[in-house]
């Protein structure tokens, strides 16, 4: 009996082959998705610290402002900074005892909804 080939011996390393460099392929596109959204954080990263620097120069000069301000207004060298510094222990002690902790929880919950899996949507299900 004769065993009939019909070209099967040559698709295999054809097929292997394919494979092969399918899996390549796959393995550099998750490369430069790793890639891309490792520049993007980056970015988005020295975004925020910029911000934020600006935001606290900000807040320290306008603190500094409203203090002598008030300096001015009282006219004494300490009481606006007094009177500064005391919002400022008030506003403590209402975070520390008053404010319940789910509040904070929920504003989490709204700003943090789905960043992990965010790039899984964007794919189509199968």
């Amino acid at each position: 009996m004769a065993i009939q080939d019909n070209g099967a011996r040559e698709k295999n390393p054809n097929l292997i082959e394919n494979l092969m460099g399918y899996i390549d392929t796959r393995i550099d596109i998750i490369r430069l998705e790793i890639q891309e959204k490792l520049k993007s954080s980056f970015v988005t990263l020295l975004h925020v610290v910029l911000l934020g620097f600006t935001a606290l120069m900000f807040f320290i000069f306008f603190n500094i402002f409203l203090g002598l301000l008030l300096n001015d207004l009282l006219d004494s060298y300490f009481w606006g900074f007094g009177i500064i510094a005391l919002i400022y222990v008030i506003l403590l002690v209402v975070l520390i005892v008053g404010v319940d902790k789910k509040i904070f929880q929920g504003v989490a919950d709204k700003a943090f909804d789905n960043t992990i899996y965010k790039a899984d949507k964007r794919e189509p299900n199968v």
